[in-house]
């Protein structure tokens, strides 16, 4: 029986068997205590500004502000393998927003995942993180929500198909795959490591951050897989690869100083790698204005994850040398005017990265070259950030190369200056052109 056709019959069998569908409801109880009639939070400037702060770390905005759309306002479509997703209103707008909410209504959001009225919410809300984090933070993201602007826009309806559209098959789902979690460092409790950094470090990763949501692999229902936290994965739908942040050979930063930790989350740029696709946005909008402590307390967590390096495999087989020859062509009139030609990279008038090197880049020799060959199609930009505000960029040249010339210049990019990895195939181009998973 297929994951569609069982989720039909228990939402079926839910629909019409009164016990049953009780079970599921006292499930997705547990853990709830009745909510206070009053509310009874004091709000002060510094809540708020405390709450402003941390709404940027957990990157709200990005998806509570539809494109071309007032701040806050929701609308934002999100894509999921079961349908359309769409944002709330997350202004204090009465009718429409946040107005009528209580802060121990937002907490339940957050630590439950379920709405002022009751509703289960989709885990597009990501509060399987933030189940971790505390009430007196969530009262301070509550505090900076309520001191917006009201704004007036009706929350679309979800398009997601049958059965996914039903609360009955949410249960489901919430059943096997959540339940709601101490806030603070839960994340930690399973090593000895108790200095404040790392506690730190843990509760905003694991937590607000919810950095497993693109890093850790996902199941069929769409549960991250248990075990796996942050040992990378293919986004759903955007189909970028999030590499494993366990993995010293993909993102991991085990070896890495936590003074070049902490540049790249500040600036999007490091001695040894910058960000892209969907990682810039996250640097852009959200982790460049971490505070000095907090981006230090989360490079001494990244440092300090269990390194989990995948078994060495065969040598890949030696690529094709018609496909070495038609890359080093192309390499040699689109790509070394500014990744130099051995592959070494460039650096601008102040001595700053400005084109990154091939020779020795992990992230052109991972065994998936999804991202390669979609900064190839689609360019490659760093985030403006304060510490890196005019960035270089690469331009896209998918109106530019076919799938063979593409294909043949990642292949040339993933086997010169000493790489070594699998050749690349039109099908893998034309599949990141078309931004379809295996």
């Amino acid at each position: 029986m297929n994951l569609q056709r069982l989720l039909r019959w228990v939402s079926g069998t839910l629909a019409t068997v009164g016990v049953a569908a009780a079970a599921i409801v006292a499930l997705n109880l547990r853990g709830e205590a009745p909510l206070p009639t009053a509310e009874t939070l004091q709000t002060t400037p510094a809540l708020v500004a405390q709450g402003e702060y941390l709404a940027r770390v957990g990157n709200c905005m990005a998806c509570h502000t539809a494109q071309g759309g007032a701040a806050w306002a929701g609308g934002r479509g999100i894509e999921t393998p079961f349908g359309m997703i769409y944002s709330p209103n997350l202004t204090p707008d009465k009718a429409t927003g946040l107005g009528a909410w209580t802060s121990a209504e937002f907490w339940r959001a957050l630590h439950h995942g379920r709405s002022k009225d009751g509703r289960l919410l989709y885990p597009a809300f990501p509060y399987p993180s933030y189940t971790h984090v505390t009430r007196e933070d969530s009262d301070a993201l509550y505090a900076y929500l309520q001191s917006l602007k009201p704004l007036a826009q009706a929350n679309q309806a979800h398009a997601l198909r049958f059965p996914y559209s039903t609360q009955a098959a949410l249960g489901v789902w919430r059943a096997l795959f959540f339940a709601p979690g101490a806030p603070a460092a839960q994340a930690a409790s399973a090593t000895t490591t108790t200095a404040p950094d790392y506690q730190r470090g843990a509760y905003l990763v694991n937590g607000l951050g919810h950095c497993a949501a693109c890093h850790t692999p996902r199941n069929a229902w769409g549960a991250t897989r248990d075990g796996q936290a942050l040992a990378g994965g293919l986004i759903p739908v955007q189909n970028w690869l999030a590499p494993a942040l366990t993995d010293p050979a993909q993102a991991g930063v085990q070896a890495w100083s936590e003074a070049d930790v902490v540049a790249l989350l500040q600036t999007g740029v490091a001695p040894h790698g910058s960000v892209i696709g969907p990682m810039a946005e996250v640097v852009f909008r959200s982790t460049q204005y971490l505070s000095d402590a907090d981006a230090r307390a989360m490079a001494v967590y990244l440092k300090a994850l269990p390194r989990q390096a995948k078994e060495p495999s065969a040598p890949p087989a030696p690529p094709a040398a018609s496909a070495m020859a038609r890359g080093a062509k192309v390499y040699e009139a689109q790509c070394a005017q500014c990744h130099g030609a051995q592959g070494q990279g460039a650096k601008d008038e102040a001595g700053q990265p400005a084109f990154p090197p091939l020779a020795g880049n992990r992230a052109v020799v991972l065994a998936d070259p999804t991202n390669l060959v979609r900064v190839v199609l689609q360019g490659g930009y760093l985030p403006a950030t304060a510490g890196n505000p005019r960035p270089h960029g690469m331009q896209p040249f998918q109106h530019l190369l076919g799938d063979e010339d593409v294909a043949a210049v990642a292949t040339f990019v993933r086997n010169s200056w000493g790489n070594q990895a699998a050749s690349v195939g039109t099908i893998e181009v034309y599949r990141a052109r078309e931004r379809r998973s295996p």
